[in-house]
């Protein structure tokens, strides 16, 4: 994204990547919820986990040791001006599906506009940014752009591509278990909707050989078995049914490890640090609703949260608070100090519409630990009469009498944040607030977060080191009303949406970083979370047989670390 590559052109491996390490065996993963589709590029029906990551390719691959650098993988090269006002790609001539057809121009040109027109609104916009397409070349395509962006060259380089021919007199939005033809290194195997899924490494696999692949892909396949909560893969993974587990709770992790498989080192525990932000992680106001529609109340809510209580209770105090969206980075803001400098500026203009805390600094209400919380609550009692809230016989009331009441939306066998909600709730009885804790299942859950339909929910972004366009699709205005975005909070901030634009047009690192620490000003003090908490390392139990590199990534624990440079050896 700027500056150079770190690796040489003749680079034999990605750094985090043992280009020696064996081939095959297995890896099992369990998932909790289940999947009724094997089309994770539209709305309609949930997908399998992996199966866009294993079975289908990209143009550029991403080195996760960077913090956003793309090298050659179905293109053989990448040709962009200063400007980035266009870029025009050459394809590999190797290049293959998995069943053997080349991959053409004519395929990355359908992919680019179908998932732009019809595919999941993330797609949308860069596609909106195209202006023109031509084929150049037998093997190469220019797009030329009709805005200013200069991520783009890049966004468009990590789109799937998929086979035009597969879906001829086909609806593209429609929820099939037709898998899609792509290129990558694994194809589905078997599978049942709702239990489980398989990969197997195509033998065939046209991109074995490419150094960017060098020691990644390793194993022959690759399961995921879904179950119907959290709890009982845990159980599985204990009783040897599963062959990886990603432990959240550092509590857990130091105390229900003494199953005899740890014992016998047959399991071994692996802790993988990372660099990358804390991203956003807690309970989203839907502030469609009026109930969360003035700051004060959200606030309120924030303080009324015993965060202290909560993260002693179940975490033991281990894990640190997320203070900001890109908090534990140089791309966050500083909890409690004003904005000065080149930040200052790009917010000065938004002067008006910026909440308190913005321009002038903000941190996260504390609480004192107890389960009175006495000053919190007290604090949050004073912003909700602020806000017209009153209580009367214990009761809080508006102006015309309505309770102030509310849902917290949860999916089944999410333990840890239910027990963090339930504490929550027993807190707001204190402020005369009656919410309560509704579970459901996958299906619904993914349908009601698609169309907003709740009141409050859990609610996890990760951040990367590099964010651009995918920042639209979170917090842009659009997904006030648009279904199937990331904008859950349904903000609209014309400041946030300007601040992304800075982002996109800079063209060195000290105005990228300021337009993202101003973003991270308005996202913050927008207060559309009950911020919980975040792990700066990653803790993965997993079978002895199962190994990584010593030389781990920046990102740490990522998509495209486990399984991808994972190897299996006896």
């Amino acid at each position: 994204m700027y500056g150079q590559p770190a690796l040489p052109p003749d680079f034999v491996s990605l750094p985090y990547a043992n280009p020696d390490a064996p081939k095959g065996g297995r890896i099992v993963f369990g998932e909790s919820g289940g999947f009724d589709s094997l089309n994770p590029f539209i709305i309609n029906g949930i997908a399998p986990a992996g199966l866009s990551a294993h079975t289908v390719e990209t143009l550029l691959g991403r080195s996760y040791d960077e913090p956003f650098t793309l090298y050659g993988l179905l293109a053989e090269s990448v040709v962009t001006d200063e400007a980035r006002s266009f870029v025009e790609f050459t394809l590999r001539e190797g290049a293959r599906f998995s069943d053997g057809s080349p991959v053409t121009v004519e395929d990355v040109i359908w992919s680019f506009e179908i998932l732009g027109t019809q595919g999941q609104p993330r797609y949308a916009a860069a596609w909106g940014k195209i202006g023109g397409v031509e084929q150049t070349g037998p093997r190469s395509v220019k797009f030329t752009f009709n805005t200013v962006d200069r991520e783009l060259p890049l966004i468009l380089g990590l789109r799937p591509i998929l086979k035009k021919a597969q879906w001829e007199g086909k609806d593209f939005t429609r929820s099939t278990l037709e898998a899609p033809i792509g290129s990558g290194p694994y194809v589905v195997a078997e599978f049942e909707p709702g239990r489980f899924v398989t990969y197997r490494k195509n033998p065939d696999w046209w991109g074995a050989e490419l150094p960017f692949n060098r020691g990644q892909h390793n194993l022959d396949e690759i399961r995921y078995d879904y179950f119907g909560d959290g709890g009982v893969v845990f159980e599985a993974f204990k009783a040897g049914e599963i062959t990886s587990w990603r432990e959240t709770n550092p509590v857990k992790w130091d105390q229900q490890y003494d199953f005899p498989a740890v014992a016998a080192g047959d399991v071994v525990k692996s802790v993988i640090p990372h660099s990358r932000p804390s991203g956003i992680e807690g309970f989203v106001f839907n502030t469609r609703r009026p109930l969360f529609a003035d700051w004060r109340v959200r606030e309120a809510l924030i303080a009324a949260f015993n965060f202290e209580l909560v993260n002693r209770t179940l975490n033991a105090g281990i894990p640190p608070r997320i203070q900001s969206y890109f908090s534990n980075s140089p791309l966050g803001m500083v909890p409690g100090a004003p904005a000065e400098g080149r930040v200052a500026e790009l917010l000065e203009p938004f002067k008006a519409e910026l909440l308190p805390g913005a321009l002038e600094g903000y941190a996260l209400p504390v609480g004192d630990g107890t389960e009175a919380n006495r000053a919190a609550i007290r604090r949050a009692s004073g912003l909700l009469e602020e806000a017209g809230w009153t209580v009367e016989e214990g009761v809080l009331k508006n102006a015309e009498g309505t309770p102030f009441a509310f849902e917290i939306l949860i999916t089944n066998g999410a333990d840890d944040i239910i027990n963090a909600a339930t504490i929550y709730v027993e807190g707001l009885k204190r402020l005369g607030i009656a919410a309560r804790v509704v579970t459901v299942d996958s299906a619904q859950y993914k349908e009601r977060t698609t169309n907003y339909d709740f009141d409050m929910t859990h609610y996890i972004r990760s951040l990367s080191l590099s964010p651009g366009n995918e920042q639209t699709l979170y917090w842009g205005a659009a997904g006030v009303t648009e279904p199937g975005t990331r904008n859950w909070m349904g903000m609209n901030s014309p400041a946030a949406e300007a601040m992304i634009a800075t982002m996109l047009a800079a063209k060195g690192p000290d105005e990228f970083i300021a337009a993202v620490q101003a973003l991270d000003r308005v996202l913050t003090t927008g207060r559309y979370v009950v911020p919980i908490w975040y792990s700066d390392v990653s803790r993965i139990a997993h079978r002895k047989e199962l190994k990584y590199p010593e030389r781990l990534p920046l990102y740490g624990d990522w998509p495209g670390f486990q399984p991808e440079v994972w190897w299996y050896e006896d």
